[in-house]
């Protein structure tokens, strides 16, 4: 009884939070389309996606990531009849210095997964769309390990796990999808408040306790060397950086952050024989991108550098070029119209008040 109510009280809980945003989301479509705040929208946006694949049948830890393609496509066709045109990500500079006002997008995928090849170009291409995928080289050389897909691999199968998150061992309970889930939030937080690196790496080792090899499901997740030579072969296709390590930048010292940011590009220009000018900070949260890290993207050369905090683009973003906000394709909320909310700006005008 008590695990039931524990998982009734959970469903309500995060439900509860969908069903808000997705109102609110709703609400700013009817108001976009009435006319109503279209000074939020801008010059036009940038969106970022990670996961594009078919829609899993199990439970996942990290649905949140993941869109389907045929959402891709709609979105697509949707910001299309709205309007808007689309540009490669190193074009918006120019575009918010130029005298065009039509409203253009960028598309983005962040981590380089499989599936952007295998999914989403095919869906890019079919709408003669540009897009950028952002690259990790320590995933792309199967040096460092994507932790929240490696809790992902293990945690919806498990009944059980033993951790210490610094009080000592403690067994948690898996037994329900509510507790999953406060589970991957605790792992999360346990990443963002120690050392990054020591932390992935006490999380592999609990994976591997699980039978999950982190590196071997970096192979298996992630584009490889070949991979990547293969894609940007393509006309649409950019690569831009995104660190050695996919650490949170912020809470490393001034070197290191400069370091992951310049040996990122020089690994890609390496690669590709073409210095890429766009980056992506990880997780691109407040917490995880100083105003000192911005400057680090500017001084590298980076002509434009994107976070994950929300936002559309303004001719007042020529002076924050390296430090751009993205509008989030997120996996609970796969409908065209949402789309169009989003590129309004009118919810993250609401946000900001």
């Amino acid at each position: 009884m008590i695990s039931l109510h524990h998982e009734l009280k959970g469903i309500w809980r995060r439900g509860g939070k969908r069903n808000v945003i997705a109102g609110a989301l709703n609400a700013a479509h009817l108001a976009s389309n009435a006319g109503f705040f279209s000074s939020h929208r801008g010059r036009g946006a940038i969106f970022t996606l990670h996961h594009v694949r078919p829609a899993a049948q199990l439970f996942e830890p990290n649905a949140h990531l993941e869109v389907t393609p045929e959402f891709l496509d709609a979105a697509i066709v949707q910001l299309r009849s709205d309007g808007y045109e689309f540009v490669r990500l190193d074009d918006v500079p120019a575009r918010l210095a130029s005298s065009d006002t039509k409203p253009f997008a960028a598309f983005t995928l962040d981590d380089g997964y499989h599936n952007n090849a295998e999914y989403a170009l095919p869906v890019f291409e079919r709408h003669k769309v540009p897009f950028t995928v952002f690259i990790t080289r320590g995933f792309a050389e199967r040096t460092y390990s994507l932790w929240w897909e490696t809790l992902g691999a293990f945690m919806p199968s498990a009944s059980e796990l033993t951790f210490d998150f610094g009080s000592g061992p403690e067994t948690i309970d898996l037994s329900t999808s509510v507790r999953i889930q406060d589970c991957v939030k605790r792992f999360a937080r346990y990443v963002s408040e120690r050392d990054e690196a020591e932390a992935v790496a006490a999380i592999d080792t609990l994976a591997r306790r699980h039978g999950v090899d982190p590196l071997e499901l970096t192979a298996r997740l992630v584009m490889g060397r070949d991979d990547l030579l293969r894609l940007v072969e393509h006309p649409l296709a950019a690569l831009g950086a995104h660190t050695i390590s996919h650490r949170a930048v912020s809470r490393l010292s001034p070197q290191e952050a400069r370091e992951e940011l310049r040996q990122s590009a020089d690994w890609l220009e390496r690669l590709t024989g073409e210095r890429p000018s766009t980056f992506a900070f990880p997780y691109g949260t407040r917490a995880a991108v100083a105003a000192r890290d911005v400057e680090i993207a500017k001084d590298l050369g980076f002509s434009v550098a994107v976070t994950t905090q929300p936002g559309t683009l303004s001719e007042r973003s020529l002076d924050h070029l390296t430090g751009l906000p993205r509008i989030s394709l997120n996996g609970y909320f796969q409908r065209p119209k949402y789309v169009s909310a989003l590129a309004s700006g009118i919810p993250f005008a609401l946000m900001s008040r």
